[in-house]
This record gives C-alpha cells, sequence and structure tokens, in this order.
C-alpha cells in the first residue's frame, strides 16, 4: 500500500491539523510502504536554519516513521519550496523533483504539486519563475531570519488577497497543459496537489484513456490517496476530537 497527500499548510496556528497529521503517521502510514507528501506540507518554510520547536517536532515525527520502515517522499509545493537537503535527512525523507514518475501498481504514475499546471494564471506563473530560480533560491537562502520572515508574510498575504480576486478557471489546472504534460512523460496517471479541489477526473489521451487524481487539502478534514491491488482510492476522513481535559 502507498499513499499520497498534499497541501496540510501545517502551522502553530491549526493545531487541529497538526493533532491530525500525528496521529496518521502513528496510525495508518505505518502500515504503508511508502507515503508520498506532494506540496504544501508546511503553510511557510523560510529555510531548514530557522526550524523553530513546531517544525522541529513534525521532522522528529516523520523520522519515527520512516525509521519504522515506511519510506518518505517530500516534493515543494508553493508555500514551502525552500525546504531542503538537511530537513529532509533529519526526517528521514527523500526529496522529490517536481515533476517526479514512479511507479505505482505497475505502471509509470506523473507526480507533481500541481501550480506549475495554473498556466493561466500568467502573474502566479512569472512570480514562480523568479521564485524558483537558482539565483534567486541562493539569494533567499542567504537573507537574514528577519528579512526572510518579513518576506514571507508580505507574499503569504498577497497570495491570499490575489486569489479571492481571480476567477475560478484562473487558479485551476489548464486542460490543455494536463495533456501536454501527461503526453510528454508517456504515463495515464497524473496524481497533484494545489487546487484543494479534490476529484478523480477521466481524460482522453489520443485513444487511450487515462485519468487525473487531484488531492485535497487538509482543513476541516483530512484526504488521502490509496495506492494499493484495488486500484488508486481518494477519500477524506475526519479529524479525531481533542483529548477531554481532565475535570477539576
Amino acid at each position: 500500500m502507498i499513499l499520497l497527500i498534499s497541501d496540510l499548510h501545517l502551522e502553530e496556528e491549526r493545531p487541529d491539523i497538526t493533532r491530525a497529521f500525528l496521529d496518521f503517521l502513528a496510525g495508518r502510514a505505518r502500515s504503508a510502504q511508502a507515503l508520498y507528501i506532494l506540496g504544501d506540507f508546511f503553510e511557510v518554510w523560510i529555510g531548514d536554519d530557522a526550524m523553530p520547536p513546531f517544525q522541529r517536532s513534525i521532522c522528529a515525527a516523520l523520522r519515527a516513521l520512516s525509521d519504522s520502515g515506511t519510506q518518505v517522499f517530500l516534493m515543494h509545493g508553493n508555500r514551502d519550496f525552500l525546504l531542503g537537503k538537511a530537513f529532509c535527512k533529519a526526517a528521514g525523507a527523500t526529496l522529490l523533483k517536481d515533476p517526479s514518475v514512479v511507479r505505482m501498481n505497475d505502471e509509470p504514475v506523473l507526480l507533481m504539486h500541481g501550480d506549475s499546471l495554473c498556466t493561466r494564471d500568467e502573474a502566479y506563473m512569472r512570480l514562480r519563475r523568479y521564485l524558483r530560480n537558482p539565483i534567486t533560491l541562493f539569494i533567499l537562502r542567504h537573507l537574514p531570519l528577519r528579512t526572510r520572515h518579513k518576506l514571507a508574510r508580505k507574499l503569504r498575504s498577497e497570495s491570499r488577497a490575489q486569489t479571492r480576486m481571480k476567477a475560478n478557471d484562473i487558479v485551476d489546472v489548464t486542460p490543455d497543459e494536463v495533456v501536454q504534460v501527461m503526453q510528454q512523460h508517456g504515463v495515464q496517471t497524473l496524481i497533484h496537489g494545489h487546487t484543494h479541489r479534490p476529484a478523480i477526473h477521466k481524460l482522453q489521451l489520443g485513444a487511450q484513456a487515462a485519468k487525473r487524481i487531484v488531492l485535497g487539502d487538509w482543513d476541516r478534514q483530512g484526504w488521502a490517496l490509496q495506492v494499493d491491488e484495488q486500484g488508486f482510492q481518494l477519500a477524506a476522513f475526519d479529524f479525531k476530537p481533542p483529548p477531554a481535559l481532565p475535570q477539576a
């Protein structure tokens, strides 16, 4: 069994999501051969050298899962593209390129975060090209921590404001781009996150049937894609209620 998740946007301000993720790691994920996290794992990441205790605790939980025998794979998202080798080494995880082709159920499957498929959002695509440029990444990683914190807050605020103003089709994937990318990599299955619109879409690539699986974001509930002998099963699950406080 393989599990895939994305868009948890982990942050201290959402202890419910953190608790649900830790429960997921200690339970269901322990039975998996591999866990793939396809981006936006953290709400913000300003560098491996700037991990507060909260992020270190998540790193330790991933390491415990990896040590138990489950392989852990991480992919950059648009919120945490500065995640680096130091974090992955400490977490016992492998950092995947976006996009990556892996074999699941004896077929090649294309994994992506999904933001690069939203080509109709031209302003975001320009920003993405700038931020992912190796020179920009080098500069960002060497800025003072205070400056990185300030820049991250600014980018988050602007992103939220712009997303609210954009039409739905602008912030969703471009169908032609999906077809082109799948044909380029020679796959009939694409799995991605980013859009927060969980679904399994049936496609036609020439004479071949294909599918695009969109992972859901973790907010009021969690989402996971399970890949096993039964196929590709995408389903939501409820968060467990917080433990009851002891009565006085």
